[in-house]
């Protein structure tokens, strides 16, 4: 892959949005999203799915210019409608409405429903651990994993997330799915013409593969065998039953239904620390934390202990000095994509240092 510098490439992916309807304020936190996930080193949940997001507006199932409804209301909870929104715009707003309800109480949670796939929910957490605050997020997903047992793809990746801010350059992190890899990686190597490791995925008959095409037609495996299939379900309660949104098999392929929306559905909890103890006394404790943990003893062949959330740190280090890498097939549909809405292709120019 190339590196790109990854401001010219979140305002090239901002003019794309904009040009298919998106206002230019949602453009701008909807390009944000992406372009972070792929500085985060979540390539599969950053600019390769804005080919997806456009086409799926051009056909009218996503409203780029939906606003979002409070159904219901108490206290500090809330039911969201996102109005068939893009998920990482609708989202955020819901967000930044809970920021300060748990600033003022110290607690504050929402679900939303009619949503779409919104991207990496590191995205969220690290955006409240910057805020001295600490966010849960979970949200459902497209059928891709079967229950413990089954053949039949029924629950989606349902990746659960929480950033913790610390006093260290870095937040700790904690963004996983409850499948044994997010199916993005399957769909990266399906793109890729790759094969899968052994042990990430069943065809359609439940015989594990290495075969890309057979894996996305079949499901991909929980993680840790029967606890994962019971964080699926967790997850699924608290995004798809708990909002109103779809659940299960009923929700909509983001790639495959191109006749249906998807409704999607998320959880979030923000707690306030400063509700708890001060920050900066949480801070000191949580490092004190990290400082024992790279402090334990190693296994042979171990160099270093790593934290949660330092991988990915080490990642944005090095993405923001070289740019961000993108595959050909995304700079493809780019292109594409700057051909049909007559947008110059400055991707061409944008090599190099981000």
């Amino acid at each position: 892959m190339s590196r790109y510098q990854s401001q010219i490439i979140k305002k090239l992916v901002a003019e794309i949005a904009q040009a298919a309807g998106v206002p230019e304020q949602d453009a701008g936190i909807f390009s944000d999203s992406l372009v972070d996930a792929d500085i985060q080193g979540t390539s599969t949940h950053g600019v390769s799915r804005l080919n997806i997001y456009i086409r799926r507006i051009q056909k009218g199932l996503i409203d780029p210019r939906a606003e979002i409804a409070i159904d219901r209301k108490r206290g500090l909870v809330m039911a969201v409608d996102a109005g068939n929104g893009l998920g990482q715009v609708q989202a955020s707003k819901v967000l930044e409405t809970l920021i300060p309800m748990a600033r003022s109480s110290g607690i504050a949670a929402a679900t939303i429903r009619n949503s779409q796939h919104f991207g990496a929910l590191s995205y969220y957490c690290n955006r409240a651990a910057r805020e001295g605050m600490i966010l849960f997020a979970t949200t459902n997903a497209e059928p891709s994993t079967a229950p413990a047992g089954s053949r039949q793809a029924y629950f989606g990746t349902n990746p659960l997330a929480v950033s913790f801010p610390t006093g260290k350059s870095y937040p700790v992190k904690i963004d996983l799915s409850t499948s044994i890899v997010a199916r993005g990686n399957i769909i990266a190597a399906h793109k890729k013409g790759s094969e899968i490791p052994p042990g990430w995925a069943l065809d359609i008959d439940g015989n594990p593969t290495t075969d890309t095409e057979k894996a996305l037609m079949g499901t991909v495996l929980t993680m840790a065998g029967h606890k994962g299939y019971a964080l699926a379900l967790m997850v699924d309660a608290f995004s798809g039953v708990l909002s109103g949104a779809a659940f299960g098999s009923s929700i909509g392929s983001m790639y495959k239904d191109m006749d249906r929306k998807q409704d999607v559905g998320h959880f979030f909890c923000l707690l306030d620390i400063d509700a708890f103890m001060d920050v900066s006394v949480f801070k000191k404790r949580i490092d004190n934390m990290i400082d024992e943990i790279k402090a334990c003893s190693k296994r042979p062949g171990v160099d270093e202990i790593l934290i949660p959330g330092e991988r990915s740190f080490k990642r944005v280090c090095e993405n923001r000095e070289k740019g961000i890498p993108i595959g050909a097939e995304t700079l493809r549909e780019f292109k594409t994509l700057c051909e049909e809405f007559k947008i110059p292709f400055t991707i061409d120019g944008a090599q190099g240092n981000a």
